[in-house]
């Protein structure tokens, strides 16, 4: 049987990516830097160890004791932790790193793995931990696992853009974040899935068009299992949805999923700020300040082998998940009563 290690696998990708490599033979390691709570039977068989991989002695003496074949990286956030683990597992069949889809640094429709070029990185974003220094750290992290390729190790990185997704694995905790510096970025589409369970009217600012590429997060661990199997050494992979989906798209689907109808009303900036709000209080409009369309090519994933889940059953997991936990993304919510106050415009 393959020895895996998941270094930060109680996260949120890293659940997911634990539970495809058990449901494909793998013997299961799960790295985390809290301890997780009790499993139910289908997760007994893994293996859990509590490591700080910032701890470099314990965690290389915790990788000694594992002894795995391959290793899936999905907490690798820093230069210096990328250049320690590229050491560590210098000799395994396969290393693969969770990077993101934020490296690119051009605006390319869509984003290619050798041709669109990452993010710069200099000193000044080690010491930021903010998502203002995420896309030039991973960027960085994908260069130094690029360079030990070319010295020998089979490592590789896989791009995801925005996981979304259920939550919640049989006793494992679904609060935790799969990114630490990326707090609460899987209750995104929660906020607006709850949006349209709970009103018949929903505000979408612009024209609806805007378009961040999302990736379902059993697809990420389906991918980050391929790539382990059948990626080349020194290559990235990008891994999204095939089917790109606007902003008014994610809301008509959620809509149909919970088989109800709500009335979009689109918004200009002037409408929303007349009631004190602007577009980029909406989540999932324009992620992150962008003002261009963030779409990935995965065509170089699906040569692999690789596919992605139909969004109508991505999206009927996700929203069931979502209404059956206490999560509901209200740290998102741009305030109903604003919103209210826009729609009795428009009605009027």
């Amino acid at each position: 049987m393959v020895s895996a290690l998941v270094v930060g696998g109680t996260g949120f990708v890293g659940r997911h990516t634990v539970a495809e490599l058990l449901d494909h033979g793998y013997d299961v390691t799960a790295f985390s830097r809290r301890r997780r709570a009790e499993s139910a039977d289908n997760l007994d068989a893994v293996t859990h160890v509590t490591v700080d991989r910032t701890d470099t002695e314990a965690f290389r003496s915790a990788v000694d004791r594992t002894d795995p074949d391959v290793v899936v990286d999905c907490a690798l956030f820093h230069p210096e932790d990328a250049r320690v683990a590229v050491e560590t597992f210098a000799d395994v069949d396969a290393y693969v790193y969770v990077s993101s889809g934020g490296v690119y640094a051009r605006k390319d429709i869509p984003k290619r793995e050798s041709d669109t070029p990452l993010h710069s990185y200099s000193p000044t974003h080690g010491d930021d931990d903010t998502m203002a220094s995420y896309g030039p750290r991973k960027a960085e992290c994908d260069r130094i696992v690029t360079r030990a390729a070319e010295d020998g190790v089979a490592a590789t990185s896989v791009r995801p853009t925005m996981v979304y997704g259920p939550k919640s694995l049989d006793g494992w905790d679904g609060s935790v974040s799969w990114a630490p510096d990326r707090p609460g970025i899987q209750n995104h589409h929660e906020y607006w899935i709850h949006r349209v369970a709970d009103y018949d009217r929903v505000v979408v600012p612009g024209d609806g068009t805007a378009i961040w590429h999302r990736v379902y997060v059993e697809d990420v661990a389906s991918a980050l299992r391929v790539v382990a199997e059948d990626g080349t050494p020194g290559e990235a992979y990008n891994v999204a949805d095939r089917l790109v989906l606007t902003m008014e798209d994610v809301v008509d689907l959620v809509a149909e999923t919970l088989d109800t109808s709500v009335d979009v009303v689109h918004a200009s900036r002037r409408e929303l700020e007349a009631v004190g709000l602007t577009p980029d209080d909406f989540v999932l409009y324009h992620h992150l300040g962008h003002n261009y369309p963030h779409v990935l090519s995965t065509c170089k994933l699906a040569a692999l082998g690789w596919e992605s889940t139909p969004v109508e059953e991505a999206m009927e997991r996700t929203v069931e998940d979502a209404l059956a936990s206490e999560r509901d993304g209200s740290a998102f919510d741009p305030g109903r009563a604003a919103e209210e106050r826009l729609l009795d415009a428009v009605a009027e």
